[in-house]
């Protein structure tokens, strides 16, 4: 119902002409890996920029090392450069219960026909309090699954480790409640992705079809807040030009 009530609003946005407002904003650093292992200082780190896709100049806010998503109208920004092989540092919490969030790897960084989402592997951010929020013939869904899920979105497809249908769960709830922060460490190597959610690594993905590609963060319907995001980039793989994006215009 909630995914619906947002799509619905994305709609409304689009009529308004929020996916063509052109803007910008850095957030994050991206550390070379080279000044890691030679022991060097991270000063030599760049910020990451931002690109609209199709929200509006007012959903984001940067505040120093925070980064607020105030979720309306219901899309992404992309990075400005692409990544294939990568490791993700990423905190996040949710100030409205039962939010929905996410970081998309790989993607093609713009909205598919249809839909406010692009094509990737969204990793998702979902708040706990979402089972209590929507029950379903009288039951609770599970709670390992809101937290950490990762799926093939769009034309790219997946191979789930834990499968729920062609998602893939956490095999452990350590997603913790509104208004705390939660850390996300995401490790993706040629088509695989593993991701630790505080501390342990709980789920994963491989033979993504499309393995190279920007990152989308995520505006759907509520508040949420980002912080200390880091970007190592690793030595690429053997990746074919099929199993890559477009450059898409800065």
């Amino acid at each position: 119902m909630k995914r619906l009530l947002a799509f619905g609003i994305w709609l409304f946005c689009l009529e308004q002409g929020y996916s063509q407002e052109a803007f910008n904003f850095y957030f994050g650093k991206e550390i070379p890996l080279n000044s890691l292992l030679g022991g060097k200082n991270i000063s030599s780190s760049q910020p990451v920029k931002w690109i609209n896709v199709n929200t509006h100049k007012n959903t984001w806010e940067v505040r120093g090392e925070l980064l607020v998503d105030f979720g309306d109208p219901v899309g992404v920004v992309r990075t400005e450069k692409q990544y294939e092989n990568f490791i993700l540092h990423v905190e996040w919490k949710h100030l409205t219960p039962g939010g929905n969030s996410g970081v998309f790897a790989w993607s093609d960084g713009k909205a598919q026909d249809g839909s406010p989402y692009p094509s990737g592997v969204e990793i998702q951010m979902l708040d706990s309090q979402w089972v209590i929020l929507n029950k379903r013939n009288g039951l609770y869904p599970p709670v390992a699954y809101v937290h950490g899920e990762m799926w093939g979105v769009g034309n790219v497809k997946t191979k789930p480790d834990n499968p729920r249908g062609n998602r893939s769960k956490s095999i452990e709830n350590r997603a913790v409640g509104t208004g705390k922060w939660n850390t996300y460490d995401v490790v993706c190597i040629d088509g695989v992705i593993k991701l630790s959610v505080n501390g342990k690594f709980v789920n994963g993905i491989s033979h993504a079809t499309t393995k190279r590609g920007y990152l989308c963060l995520e505006s759907e319907g509520g508040e949420i807040h980002f912080r200390n995001f880091q970007l190592i980039e690793l030595p690429p793989g053997v990746t074919y030009p099929e199993q890559g994006v477009p450059v898409l215009n800065p």
